[in-house]
């Protein structure tokens, strides 16, 4: 018997890899023999750059940069030397993570931390780049990941533009003569889950100001100053690239690397699971098992138990979910490859009692389906293949 073991993180309790572990020793309790075949899974937001590296021969690089208020962070990231490859979460240091909730400004936060990891990657030889774009605390249009890498903005004065997107409003010129010439020898893919373009109603500001604790006011400002941004852009750069999905995630920092980076957008679970190979451990399995914090209409936008079960559909293999929550919508999820979801909790628990029980939780639910499958036939241990479910 095989199980692919491929779960994404629980938010606020465990990373990708725990959670592997959890559901493996449940399994174990009920199949001591089978072939458990762990693949620790992300969809380019929190905990991409541990999930690879769990999967790929690499190394955890720590680099002090800039945060999304100006202070000094110390940021993760990974570097694959074999492929000369650098997984760069900008959430590392960019992220709303980074930020206590009363200190949290959509209009001066910057994504300078990104570009200086970036940069990092430049020092290191990377010919290519994966940067995941979940989690930001940013809507800055990626100026300042773009002022990291030498680009200078400008205003009438030819004064140089203070952090932060409402200041891109008062954008006047852009200079590139300092732009580092490395980025040329780069490919840039960018794993995000998020199609939006960079302004309007479905833009970056709007979409996701709020949740960055931007006002009315502000979100209308802010989605001003980034047409003031892509404007200037364009008069330059002799493209448009502003209404491209997916310009407008992580604050527009999708934009700002798809125009002056060449950067290509893929789904972040597609990039995971390449670069992991569970197309090749899907081979041969008769289950798999993910799970992420909450499972819901959401997960549809391209999260991990999503991606997974399209993936193992192809391969003809039943995927069985395991999430902290099941919340309105997950149902849809059974027509793409999906074929049943469980949530974790007993009975009524708060939240901090289901983080802090959470590897507990995963083990038991993980054994009970197991128990379930065995007792309900489903499985014949002589033919090592789970029937249709």
């Amino acid at each position: 018997m095989k199980i692919i073991i491929a779960p994404d993180s629980f938010k606020d309790s465990l990373s990708a890899s725990e959670a592997a572990d959890a559901i493996e020793l449940g399994l174990r309790e009920v199949f001591p023999d089978a072939d458990l075949i762990k693949c620790p899974m992300a969809d380019g937001g929190e905990g991409t750059v541990d999930a690879i590296l769990s999967a790929v021969p690499g190394e955890l690089r720590i680099a002090r940069v800039t945060g999304p208020v100006g202070e000094m962070v110390q940021a993760c990231w990974g570097w694959l030397p074999e492929s000369r490859t650098a997984i760069i979460e900008m959430a590392e240091a960019s992220g709303l993570q980074r930020v206590p909730m009363d200190h949290r400004d959509a209009c001066v936060s910057t994504t300078r931390g990104t570009g200086e990891l970036i940069r990092e990657a430049l020092d290191a030889g990377a010919s290519s780049v994966v940067l995941t774009l979940g989690g930001s605390a940013t809507n800055d249009g990626g100026a300042g990941m773009l002022e990291a890498l030498g680009v200078r903005f400008l205003d009438v004065s030819h004064r140089p533009l203070p952090p932060g997107g409402l200041a891109l409003a008062a954008l006047h010129s852009i200079e590139l003569d300092d732009l580092d010439p490395r980025l040329t020898g780069v490919d840039f893919q960018l794993a995000a889950d998020v199609d939006n373009p960079l302004c309007g109603p479905q833009g970056a500001s709007f979409t996701f100001g709020r949740q960055k604790v931007a006002t009315t006011d502000q979100l209308v400002a802010l989605d001003q100053a980034l047409n003031r941004f892509a404007d200037c852009c364009e008069s330059i750069l002799g493209e448009r690239h502003r209404d491209f999905a997916g310009s407008g995630a992580a604050g527009g920092l999708g934009f700002a690397a798809r125009a002056f980076l060449r950067a290509t957008f893929r789904p972040g679970v597609e990039v995971v699971a390449e670069m992991t190979q569970l197309a090749s451990h899907l081979k041969g399995a008769d289950l798999v098992i993910t799970g992420e914090g909450r499972l819901d209409a959401q997960t549809l936008r391209g999260k991990t138990p999503l991606g997974v079960g399209r993936l193992a559909c192809e391969h003809d293999v039943s995927v069985i979910v395991l999430a902290g929550t099941l919340g309105e919508g997950y149902e849809e999820l059974y027509s793409h490859g999906i074929a049943a979801a469980f949530a974790l909790t007993p009975g009524p628990m708060t939240l901090e009692e289901a983080c802090r029980q959470a590897p507990d939780l995963l083990r038991e639910r993980a054994r009970d389906v197991g128990r379930l499958l065995k007792m309900a036939g489903r499985f014949d241990p002589a033919a090592s293949v789970f029937e249709s479910l």
